[in-house]
């Protein structure tokens, strides 16, 4: 803690000291809506032209489509502009004092329609007083891609090789769609995120310092992704159709009609890709810090992934302030696993085979998911009363059934899970005078799910041993959340408390077990931020948060990924609950923008992933078996220093980069059984009390470079390396990787072609070693490597009707704006 305090102290001098002192500033406010709808227009622009020297500011409009721009006094040409609307321009006026515009009404462009993407040419950082929202843009590289790849792309975000998602360093992150939980996340979160298209997300919104508003679910923040929905009228959209090899087939298009009473939208995805990967394991055997014997095993995979999505919504407006839409959402994969392990274990004495193995598993998944939403949305008026209600339901159903054979056996295995999610909620905003604001609302969130897990063998496995189970899993979450905000000059604040009552059940069929408890708790918020002059700003947010323990993580019954590697839960965790606190600064120098932050989060009941060794007999042989399961450690601080910088030098060239550094120091101990044979080859079981603490830090840092080549071709290169990190059972090597990207604009700017190389260098690998029970005095020594999938080559097409690409600077939010509210 000293050392953060030290470092924050540091960091705030250097920042201060960077500043530039600016002179008396004036508020210019007001409000931007649709002049049919009377909705609030969200990133509209405000342009601000000071006509003594011809200097540009200006901002962009918040959610409510408030805009508040700080300046200094003059005389301005004031522009308002949005995406396919016509731009509306006021009077040349001298202005010495805070002033407030009142409503604009902007009115759709028929003409302009022709020339406007549908897929805003913006990947530009907008940053509000409780979180960071990152523009999809033009991002070539996750062209034919989905929603993993978006991710990783996004500052801050990492997506390892098997797909799990981490904001900061920290797995514990939240992922919200279009502010909610929701079945497009599926029951196992990685899969059901690759089969989202990347063309259906607007925006990811990274929420590090989540105000009241939101779930305290998610002890490192929250993602949430935004998919898009057209708001131009008439009828319009985009295919997007990719193939590449190994075999990928993606076609994604995007629809919308709009008239002035409705808005209807659909986003629709299919795919069929086959992934090939490989992994490799040499597992040493210790005695005495001796090798007596080493298990190789080599696996290929081959994936075949088969999938459809759909989402549909109607948006229909009651009158000029309210609406209400329902969307449908459903998704059907049909996807296989087929994987080889040539399996050999080597005498180390005299080199000589002991024994060997071929193991084929073939394993076919069906998943479906059918998830329904309403929502009603009430503009009470124009200063932002606002009043929402949600309803959602979904219903999803995953089938897994494999196949397995051996040397020595025949295997099925059969998985079912049935989860059904209901969701209510309401919000409410009161605004008090002109620069505050009153929020209250109530989310109920409620889970009931079924999995079964049955194993068959011939010859059969020991009774002890079979992991066939049966659990029922119910969850009910009632939260309520109330806040208060303001803006005081260049201070603003929101403060906020969410109290969440969680009632779990979890009945283990199998064992007549039923584990039950519930717990209140309260969880605070507070979100500060400081306008130290226009191109300067300071945030200060702090929020508890907490992980509740998953069903699969409180499965005590085993599920196996071989015979030699298990997984199992455990009922006794407990929830880890974390006090975060988030210091950003956010200034500009010319055509450089730079936002950095240091952060610091002190976790109690840490639920941390952790491996030992069991002695099983398997077809008459002693063999070891990993097991690996969850438990809860001490606490857990963590900290780190994250930079993301822009910087275009030219109208030809766009750089950007991210670096995040961060460090941990764990404390906690593990209970378990050790299995040792003696000199006559018996098992022996002791009891072990194993010290877990350690100090581990690691870095990832991320480089994106878009250049316009001749012949108008644009070029992207994204580069990415993740550091080497360590824990106290496994030292993890550093990853790179490359993509590269070209694009080219066809058929008079209504079609666009995309050549990816995802993976240039086919580098995109994890290697670790493993140390059980410890580093210090290991019984066995396991190195790993594996690759989720090769390197990707990919021909994408964008085909735009009733909408042009657009060729004028009038995307929303795209102009390097010099500070203003709008961005804060």
């Amino acid at each position: 803690m000293k050392k953060v305090a030290i470092f924050i102290a540091l960091f705030t001098a250097v920042s201060l000291s960077a500043q530039r002192k600016s002179a008396n500033t004036i508020t210019l406010s007001g409000k931007i809506v649709d002049k049919k709808t009377n909705q609030p227009l969200e990133y509209a622009t405000v342009v601000l032209k000071e006509i003594s020297s011809q200097k540009i500011t200006g901002g962009i409009t918040d959610d409510k489509g408030n805009f508040s721009v700080n300046t200094n006094p003059g005389s301005y040409e004031i522009s308002f502009e949005y995406i396919s609307f016509q731009t509306v321009k006021l009077p040349t006026k001298n202005f010495t004092q805070n002033t407030n515009l009142g409503v604009i009404s902007l009115q759709e462009d028929a003409v302009a329609l022709d020339e406007i993407n549908i897929i805003a040419e913006k990947s530009t950082v907008e940053i509000r007083l409780d979180k960071r929202i990152y523009n999809v843009g033009k991002d070539m590289t996750v062209k034919g891609g989905n929603a993993s790849d978006v991710l990783d792309n996004v500052p801050s975000v990492n997506v390892d090789v098997e797909g799990n998602i981490s904001l900061r360093g920290n797995e514990n992150v939240r992922i919200l769609i279009d502010g909610k939980p929701s079945a497009l996340v599926g029951l196992s979160g990685t899969d059901a995120l690759r089969q989202l298209p990347a063309e259906a997300i607007e925006r990811v919104e990274v929420i590090t310092s989540p105000s009241a508003r939101y779930d305290a679910e998610g002890t490192a923040g929250i993602l949430n992704i935004i998919l898009r929905k057209g708001k131009a009228t008439g009828f319009n959209g985009s295919i997007n159709t990719t193939i590449g090899d190994p075999t990928q087939l993606q076609i994604a298009p995007n629809l919308n009609f709009r008239t002035e009473k409705i808005n209807l939208f659909t986003n629709f995805g299919y795919q069929y890709r086959k992934g090939p990967g490989n992994s490799l394991t040499e597992l040493d055997y210790l005695t005495d810090g001796t090798i007596d014997s080493t298990r190789i095993e080599k696996r290929e995979f081959k994936r075949i992934r088969n999938g459809f999505n759909i989402n549909l919504g109607l948006e229909y407006y009651l009158t000029k302030n309210s609406s209400i839409t329902g969307t449908v959402f459903y998704r059907n994969s049909d996807n296989e696993n087929n994987s080889t392990n040539d399996i050999r274990i080597i005498d180390r004495s005299d080199q000589s085979e002991t024994f060997n193995d071929f193991r084929i598993q073939d394993e076919k998944e069906d998943d479906t998911t059918t998830q329904f939403s309403l929502n009603y949305t009430n503009n009470i008026n124009e200063s932002g009363h606002k009043l929402t209600i949600d309803l959602q339901y979904s219903d999803s159903k995953e089938t897994e059934a494999a196949f397995i054979t051996d040397n020595a056996a025949t295997e099925n295995n059969l998985t079912t899970e049935h989860s059904k999610n209901t969701l209510i909620q309401s919000d409410y905003v009161l605004p008090i005078g002109k620069n505050s604001q009153f929020e209250a609302g109530y989310r109920g969130d409620f889970e009931d799910l079924t999995s079964s897990f049955l194993v068959t063998r011939n010859p059969p496995l020991d009774p002890d041993s079979d992991p066939s189970n049966d659990l029922i899993f119910k969850q009910s979450v009632n939260a309520f959340y109330t806040q208060y905000g303001s803006k005081i000059n260049k201070f603003s604040f929101l403060l906020g408390l969410r109290a969440e009552i969680t009632d779990v059940d979890v009945n283990l069929v199998n064992s007549d077990g039923d584990l039950g408890f519930s717990y209140t708790e309260f969880f605070p918020t507070v979100n500060l931020g400081l306008e130290t002059s226009e191109k300067s700003s300071f945030t200060l947010g702090y929020s508890r948060r907490l992980r509740r323990p998953r069903f699969w993580f409180l499965n005590p019954f085993e599920s196996r990924n071989s015979q030699n590697v298990i997984f199992q839960g455990n009922p006794g965790l407990i929830p880890t609950f974390t006090n975060s606190y988030d210091l950003a600064y956010l200034t500009k120098f010319g055509k450089l923008t730079l936002n950095s932050s240091v952060y610091f989060q002190h976790s109690t009941n840490v639920i941390e992933r952790v491996s030992r060794d069991e002695i099983r007999v398997i077809d008459g042989r002693n063999e070891v078996v990993t097991i690996r399961e969850p438990i809860n450690l001490a606490s857990e601080d963590r900290y780190g220093f994250e930079l993301t910088a822009a910087y275009n030098p030219s109208k030809t060239v766009k750089l950007d980069g991210s670096f995040n550094v961060f460090q941990s120091r764990v404390d906690g101990t593990y209970e378990y059984e050790r299995f040792e044979l003696d000199e006559d080859n018996n098992i022996i079981v002791t009891p072990e009390i194993q010290d877990l603490a350690n100090s581990n830090g690691s870095w990832f840092a991320r480089f994106n470079a878009r250049i316009l080549l001749p012949w108008k071709v644009q070029s992207q290169t994204r580069l990415f390396y993740r550091g080497p990190r360590q824990t106290a059972q496994e030292d993890t090597k550093g990853i790179f990787s490359a993509n590269l990207a070209f694009s080219k604009d066809i058929l008079k700017d209504k079609g666009t072609l995309v050549l990816n190389i995802s993976d240039v260098f086919n580098s995109r690998k994890r290697r670790s070693t493993s140390f059980r029970p410890n580093m210090d005095e290991p019984s066995s020594v396991s190195y790993q490597e594996f690759q989720w999938r090769v390197r990707q080559i990919s021909i994408n097409f964008t085909y735009r009707f009733n909408q042009k690409k657009n060729q004028r600077s009038r995307n929303r939010g795209n102009q390097d704006f010099e500070g203003g509210d709008g961005e804060f």
